[in-house]
């Protein structure tokens, strides 16, 4: 369920995020500890092999794990990220990547990224540690 302070927080840092804009990323869901976004692959997404670059799949997921880390309005940023590429994406697919919070205290979190296509197919699993820098993303 998307609550008032993540929906702020995710809206306000979408608008600012230019990569995001350029991939076509679009917020589905936020809450706190958690959001859901999507992208649509297209033609210059793809690698030599004509299925979607790994870099474009690890910037969905690194995505969807900065809106859930700030979810809270506290200004949080990745310390550290891992990915897992379980099957190829054709141009033409759409990615559906789920982070959710797993562990946090005092300034560090675990998230995990679960990447699915609409059919159900997982096609990546991500895991990011996040590091709070302070402050509030949401200027007053």
């Amino acid at each position: 369920m998307t609550t008032p302070v993540a929906a702020d927080v995710v809206s306000a840092m979408r608008a600012r995020d230019r990569c995001a804009e350029a991939l076509g990323i679009d917020v589905i869901e936020a809450g706190e500890g958690y959001a859901v976004v999507s992208m649509t692959v297209r033609a210059d997404m793809c690698n030599g092999h004509g299925t979607c670059h790994g870099g474009m799949i690890f910037t969905l997921a690194d995505t969807a794990f900065a809106f859930a880390c700030n979810s809270d309005n506290v200004k949080t940023v990745a310390a550290a990220a891992t990915i897992e590429f379980l099957t190829a994406v054709a141009e033409g697919a759409t990615i559906r990547a789920r982070a959710e919070q797993r562990w946090a205290m005092s300034k560090s979190g675990v998230y995990d990224v679960t990447l699915e296509l609409v059919d159900g197919t997982t096609v990546a699993m991500f895991r990011g540690r996040s590091h709070r820098v302070g402050g509030s993303v949401l200027v007053p």
